[in-house]
């Protein structure tokens, strides 16, 4: 496997968790996928560590889903893949929202963690 292929696998494994229990609104499972020490910036003030994770998805609004399309990989070291993805989340009753995202994966011999996450929504 090549190593654009390899680093869209890890990040899949890891994204794919995520995206399910997002998209279930499973604040506590979305937070699983995030390292102890994590860096965590969405759309509001930042936190570190899967419990401010927690409370942020817990914040959202019910019915909220993300579609998430890898843009660019690349293999940092040889334990952490950076991922630079578009995210379109989804509501019931407002329009979606369509953000960049850049992860930082870490652990995948354990099925990949989170290290960092950075939204950004350029308009």
């Amino acid at each position: 496997m090549n190593h654009k292929a390899e680093n869209e696998a890890i990040l899949r494994g890891v994204l794919d968790r995520w995206q399910t229990a997002l998209d279930a609104h499973e604040p506590e499972q979305v937070a699983a996928n995030f390292t102890a020490d994590a860096i965590f910036q969405g759309l509001h003030p930042y936190t570190i560590g899967p419990e401010g994770v927690a409370e942020y998805y817990a914040s959202q609004p019910l019915g909220m889903t993300a579609v998430y399309r890898i843009l660019e990989t690349r293999r940092l070291a040889d334990d952490l893949v950076l991922g630079y993805l578009t995210v379109d989340f989804s509501f019931t009753d407002k329009p979606t929202i369509s953000v960049y995202l850049s992860v930082l994966v870490t652990d995948w011999a354990n099925g990949g963690r989170i290290t960092h996450y950075q939204v950004s929504k350029l308009d």
